[in-house]
């Protein structure tokens, strides 16, 4: 937007505003209500490649949509590229919108972006999202806390900017649920790494694929197999470690598949009845 001054002879641009956006772990009806209204005042928006495009429903037809693919072993879009682009975008008067998978402050360089924009002098606001972390392990029937089992959750991400590998010994050592972000391609290390820092190699361990979507898939193993099972899982996936994993199946009045959740130790699960003749 742009504002004359009385006399028209000076014209002042008018900063706009920045939204980060949190689109939830892949189904839309995880969607929050405020990022349903933060879509709707967007005139751009910053996709990730994790973020479901069906959330884009919400927003504005004639809001412009930028990709920007953030994903393991595929072409990224430079950080500093998007960071910049929004501050362009904010500063030419528009409302700008970076759409999320899951949380943009777990694991999503939401507080990167928030800086930058805040260093340029762009309000921004947050519209929190569903994490993974907790969503996806829930999709399954397995709560990540538990009075009886588990009473703290550790979120880890397996990838880093340095290529440092977590403290396997240290998070062994914490107790309660461990969540991986983003450790499919390392999961043999992790597990190796957690057994040699003290978990039992019987440890219940689970491997989501595409959690809450209609593609969900998941292995449940013990901690010294669960890497050798889940091999040729499709990414992206979580990884569940701790004792809540066996709850999944506890409890149950009727065969888990009927109500369209099963978990099964060293099986895949493919809600797609087509999935294995394609694949085959």
């Amino acid at each position: 937007m742009r504002r004359t001054h009385r006399g028209g002879h000076r014209r002042m641009k008018t900063t706009g505003k920045a939204w980060l956006i949190g689109a939830g772990p892949g189904d839309p009806e995880l969607l929050t209500l405020k990022a349903v209204r933060a879509l709707g005042e967007c005139d751009v928006l910053f996709v990730d490649d994790l973020a479901n495009p069906a959330v884009l429903a919400h927003a504005r037809y004639d809001a412009r949509r930028i990709a920007v693919g953030k994903r393991a072993g595929c072409r990224s879009t430079p950080q500093e590229f998007i960071e910049r682009s929004m501050v362009h975008e904010a500063r030419s008067g528009l409302t700008v919108g970076r759409v999320k998978g899951g949380d943009p402050f777990v694991f999503g360089r939401g507080g990167e972006e928030m800086l930058a924009l805040r260093a340029a002098g762009i309000e921004v606001e947050i519209a929190s999202g569903v994490t993974a972390g907790c969503a996806v392990p829930a999709a399954l029937g397995i709560p990540v806390t538990h009075r009886d089992v588990a009473r703290s959750v550790t979120f880890v991400t397996a990838h880093t900017r340095d290529g440092e590998a977590p403290d396997y010994a240290a998070l062994a050592r914490v107790g309660g649920t461990l969540v991986f972000y983003m450790g499919l391609g390392a999961l043999d290390e992790i597990s190796a790494g957690l057994v040699a820092g003290g978990l039992p190699g019987t440890t219940p361990a689970c491997v989501v694929s595409q959690g809450t979507l209609p593609r969900q898939a998941s292995v449940v193993s013990p901690l010294d197999r669960i890497a050798l099972d889940a091999k040729g899982l499709p990414g992206p996936a979580l990884i569940v470690v701790g004792d809540v994993v066996n709850l999944a199946n506890r409890g149950q009045g009727r065969n888990i598949s009927e109500i369209g959740v099963r978990v099964e130790i060293s099986r895949y699960f493919y809600p797609d009845p087509d999935f294995d003749r394609r694949r085959a």
